[in-house]
């Protein structure tokens, strides 16, 4: 490590970005066989995620090394500040493709083809039987399903969110006032809440491939109903990940009052993550 005299810290280079690359590529292309059907899929796919674990707590590792040591200054900390709101800023707009893809399906190629606006007579060309109501799987698709309903394990997981997202906000308490069993019981609850939220999205999923029919091939409904929970979910449990580098740290006695933005950052990312599941919960489960 090296560090100009007075300005800023220059850390050495580092291989995670290499790690990170190697990770995200397994996830995506397990998931690419595991929807074709292909047995490799899951392996990749459990290894892609064992090997973004061990580079979110290897990289945690180094900078946490790095701030123990004292080389960072407010400065540091302010870029540290800058880069998490860009990044949660590039995850609102992530997600705001995927609501505006679904806004699209429902509300505007809907009514075109069935012929209405300004492409009037297209669905004659197109697929004349077609009628525009939602939830369906598309033109030309027959498939039989049964839409996801919002009361039941959806609704009982807005809650189990919500609630993590006070039991986050009771172990901020407890770090500010320096009530250390406080912010690790609180840190506990949380990650406890997100692990049932993810374990009760699989049991969901479960339910709607073998009692409901409802799977990847269920046309656009299908598609966009689990992209977006989906990638929400994907988030919930790497949220948990770094809630549980954060709950080693407080273990340790790594944070006090002043200086504790490695905290404040995850808990940033699980408010974001809450609000997320809030939107989906409306728009994808509700209406």
């Amino acid at each position: 490590m090296s560090q100009t005299p007075s300005n800023y810290f220059l850390p050495d280079p580092s291989p995670w970005p290499i790690v990170a690359v190697a990770s995200v590529f397994s996830i995506l292309f397990g998931a690419a066989l595991a929807v074709n059907g292909l047995f490799p899929g899951g392996i990749f796919i459990v290894l892609g995620f064992a090997l973004f674990s061990y580079l979110l707590f290897s990289w945690f590792g180094d900078v946490v090394r790095e701030n123990m040591a004292g080389l960072y200054n407010e400065r540091v900390d302010s870029s540290f500040r800058q880069g998490m709101i860009w990044f949660i800023t590039s995850e609102v707009f992530f997600f705001l493709t995927f609501f505006g893809a679904l806004w699209y399906l429902r509300n505007v190629s809907a009514d075109w083809l069935t012929g209405k606006g300004y492409l009037a007579g297209t669905h004659e060309v197109l697929y004349n039987q077609f009628f525009s109501v939602w939830p369906r799987t598309g033109p030309g698709l027959k498939e039989e399903f049964t839409p996801m309903k919002a009361w039941g394990v959806p609704a009982f997981n807005t809650i189990v969110l919500l609630t993590s997202g006070a039991t986050i906000t009771w172990a901020h308490w407890g770090l500010k006032a320096e009530n250390r069993k406080l912010l690790i019981r609180g840190l506990i609850a949380t990650i406890f809440l997100g692990l049932l939220f993810v374990t009760l999205q699989a049991w969901e999923y479960q339910e709607a491939y073998q009692q409901l029919n409802l799977t990847l091939k269920s046309g656009v409904y299908g598609s966009t109903f689990y992209i977006l929970t989906g990638f929400h979910g994907m988030h919930v449990t790497v949220g948990a990940i770094m809630l549980a580098a954060i709950l080693g740290r407080s273990f340790k006695g790594h944070f006090t009052p002043e200086n504790h933005f490695a905290f404040e950052a995850v808990a940033w990312y699980w408010h974001f993550v809450d609000v997320v599941w809030l939107g989906l919960f409306i728009f994808v489960y509700m209406l």
